[in-house]
């Protein structure tokens, strides 16, 4: 929340008030102890981001004045700092406080995902949350078929700080009929990933 209005900036994965969150980015940066020009800024986006957030999101990022502004869907970022193998299809679960996400992932790349407006700050309880997921995930069978089927055998990966919570863990289980096994420190999973990208662009800048 910022200080003067009390809101939060943003809201359900986007950002609704630019320059309070450019204002909390600037807050956090004081609060280092060295703060230096950062070259390269990796930021995670919901797989719902159309142009509009993009734009604001690059807006809010300038504050840090980098060279280069990488995204990565927070799915995939949650599944790189999970450090699964993402060669065989992999269904990922993320369940933030005001969004969850549900995404196969095979060969490193997207090839389905759903997006449901609900978290675990929301009033609702862990049943209504796993019944979406559910219900995603049966939306993407019909999608995907064969692959949602392989990863369903692997087993879910679960991911956000829904993931902190056994009954959802279990509820999850026991309504798909699969193994659903949260990521270690699973609420940091996508900043982990991210990490592991800026990482990646440090030591081959060429490749991005």
């Amino acid at each position: 929340m910022t200080a003067a209005t009390g809101k939060r900036p943003v809201r359900r994965g986007k950002i609704i008030d630019r320059a309070a969150t450019a204002a909390l980015v600037g807050e956090l940066l004081k609060s280092q102890v060295i703060v230096e020009r950062r070259r390269t800024v990796v930021a995670t986006i919901p797989i719902t981001s159309d142009e509009v957030h993009r734009g604001h999101l690059l807006a809010v990022l300038d504050v840090l004045g980098p060279e280069t502004i990488l995204t990565i869907d927070t799915v995939k970022a949650a599944a790189l700092g999970a450090d699964v193998d993402m060669t065989e299809p992999l269904l990922v679960v993320d369940i933030g406080a005001q969004l969850t996400e549900v995404a196969l992932l095979a060969g490193g790349s997207l090839c389905g995902a759903r997006c449901t407006k609900l978290g675990v700050r929301d009033p609702v309880s862990s049943t209504q949350i796993v019944q979406e997921i559910v219900e995603s995930t049966v939306q993407l069978m019909g999608e995907c078929g064969p692959q949602m089927v392989d990863a369903l055998d692997r087993g879910v990966l679960l991911t956000g700080g829904g993931a902190l919570r056994p009954e959802i863990t279990y509820q999850l289980s026991t309504q798909l009929g699969a193994t659903v096994q949260p990521a270690p420190a699973p609420q940091s999973a996508a900043v982990r990933g991210a990490a592991l990208v800026l990482q990646a662009a440090h030591r081959h800048p060429s490749a991005f």
